[in-house]
């Protein structure tokens, strides 16, 4: 199978390389990724290992590997011997508002026909006051479990 990626080092990007590994003053996973790029360079000064070669010797998983080849043809040397960075994380559903009316609902007296409220009960009736857009139970019992307040 040819290789999407492929990766080809300079003399200056393979020296640079060298001295990181052999210096190690860096932090571990970057010093990592430079010994993974040494060993992918399909350069003709480059030893050229496989995927599966470098996933075992190194003990990361072949999608790391192909990650970093990757990252390096796009981005460059340094995107490929850094950490990508998270996401942004999504927004919060429940905020200070909604969920001090969350707590005010669950204190007060269940539907009728039932004895108590439940996180479903009250995750659905959130939506439906229009409290919330839309809410997931898990949010509503983590909502829950750290202002303490228990539903039994």
């Amino acid at each position: 199978m040819e290789k999407r990626y492929v990766v080809e080092l300079t003399t200056e990007e393979r020296q640079q390389l060298s001295d990181l590994v052999r210096k190690g003053k860096a932090l571990a996973r970057r010093i990592q990724h430079a010994q993974i790029l040494l060993k992918v360079d399909q350069s003709p000064h480059g030893p050229g290992w496989t995927d599966q070669q470098i996933a075992e010797a190194y003990g990361v998983t072949v999608l790391t590997v192909g990650r970093i080849r990757q990252r390096l043809v796009e981005q460059g040397l340094e995107s490929a011997l850094a950490r990508q960075p998270r996401g942004p994380s999504a927004a919060r559903k429940i905020d200070g508002a909604a969920e001090a009316k969350m707590i005010a609902l669950a204190c007060s007296a269940p539907p009728a026909g039932r004895a108590r409220w439940t996180i479903r009960l009250l995750a659905d009736k959130l939506v439906e006051l229009e409290i919330v857009e839309a809410v997931g139970r898990e949010t509503v019992r983590k909502t829950l479990k750290k202002t303490n307040l228990s539903l039994g």
